[in-house]
């Protein structure tokens, strides 16, 4: 047992909406008889994203004596839902991640004739505009006392979510300060480092993360909430897993 922050519920508050379970990434809240529970001190990590999704306020943060946080046990506790659900589980023969697959396109009639006639073809009065506010992106590169970081909604994403959804600009980039690295080929120490000093250093109002749907890009959100952990950081939180075939998956 450690002295730790950990969730809350105040089951006589609760009105069985079920908004908290729904936020709760690690699956530590559950609906039983109607009312939220927290179903185990491992599953719960303290960063309080069900907080802000209870309209009763019967949630709360408090420091007391609990089982450390289990990042396995959360995993394992998503593969069980996954199989019960009919989802596919993580292939036992090594990341599918690195495995070849060819994705299914519809085809573009003439797209190949358009680009071998080089730049000048392109409209780029009706290209869609870059949505990025700040230079550089990758983590690795980024100074943590920024300006633009002062008070940012933060966006911490794995390198290939920008390629494999089409409104990566529209939907996640804009409004939001963008950092990105590759949880499996890259330092992930010095990630979380980075991201200690960028949250230790400013006001963040907000964070959202994406990663893609493989099982090792999830050490992207691993080093998020450990920096989080570690400078006692809560703030809105959103996790969103984006599919090999460009879709958005949670």
């Amino acid at each position: 047992m450690v002295k730790r922050k950990i969730v809350q519920i105040h089951e006589d508050k609760c009105n069985g909406c079920g908004a908290c379970a729904q936020a709760c990434h690690e699956g530590a809240i559950q609906m039983v008889d109607g009312k939220a529970r927290l179903i185990s001190d491992q599953y719960c990590d303290g960063l309080g994203d069900c907080l802000p999704a209870c309209p009763t306020g019967a949630i709360e943060i408090i420091e007391r004596e609990a089982l450390p946080y289990d990042d396995e046990a959360v995993q394992e506790l998503k593969r069980k839902k996954a199989a019960q659900q009919g989802q596919d589980e993580p292939l036992a023969c090594g990341c599918p991640g690195a495995m070849a697959r060819t994705l299914q396109r519809e085809e573009n009639p003439g797209a190949a004739e358009r680009i071998s006639q080089h730049h000048e073809a392109i409209n780029y009065e009706a290209a869609r505009p870059s949505e990025l506010r700040q230079w550089p992106v990758q983590l690795h590169l980024v100074n943590p006392r920024a300006d633009y970081f002062k008070k940012a909604h933060l966006l911490v994403a794995a390198d290939c979510c920008a390629y494999a959804y089409g409104d990566f600009h529209r939907d996640f980039i804009k409004g939001r300060v963008t950092v990105i690295g590759c949880p499996k080929l890259d330092e992930t120490e010095a990630y979380r480092e980075k991201l200690v000093q960028i949250l230790a250093a400013n006001d963040i109002k907000s964070i959202t993360v994406v990663r893609m749907e493989v099982p090792c890009c999830g050490g992207i959100v691993r080093i998020v909430k450990e920096a989080m952990l570690k400078t006692e950081t809560i703030v809105p939180y959103k996790e969103i897993v984006i599919g090999l075939n460009g879709e958005i998956r949670g």
